[in-house]
């Protein structure tokens, strides 16, 4: 995997102008924040983040990919204001389950996702070497 950085560009935080690799591929779809059983167990921002994060690693642990092969992120958030003022959670959660990997990263304020509890929806490419 080779980060893509332009030369004189400012390194980004959190994430990486872009990623090059090669490799099975795999799309996980997008994750909310509901457990196994189809229940969202928090309401809160930063839980939701973290519940959808486990759930993308259990979806990427069946094709025999970890955290750290994800080349690319989107995450839908329906308050970017709510996502903003979680930053710092959000940032403690990600470092705890993905490590210090920053793929190519979008985050994207929606008007509602299909699930009415969901705060955020994440989906990620990754690419197993």
């Amino acid at each position: 995997m080779q980060i893509l950085q332009p030369p004189g560009w400012p390194r980004p935080r959190g994430y990486s102008n872009g990623i090059a690799a090669s490799g099975k591929q795999v799309f996980v779809s997008g994750m909310v924040g509901w457990d196994e059983q189809g229940r969202f167990p928090t309401s809160d921002f930063a839980g939701q983040v973290r519940q959808a994060l486990l759930n993308i690693i259990a979806v990427l642990a069946e094709a025999g990919a970890k955290p750290q092969h994800i080349v690319r992120m989107t995450w839908y958030v329906v308050d970017k204001i709510e996502y903003v003022a979680a930053y710092r959670e959000i940032g403690q959660i990600y470092r705890e389950l993905v490590g210090a990997h920053y793929p190519a990263m979008s985050a994207i304020e929606v008007s509602a996702l299909i699930e009415d509890q969901a705060k955020v929806e994440i989906e990620v490419t990754a690419v197993v070497p």
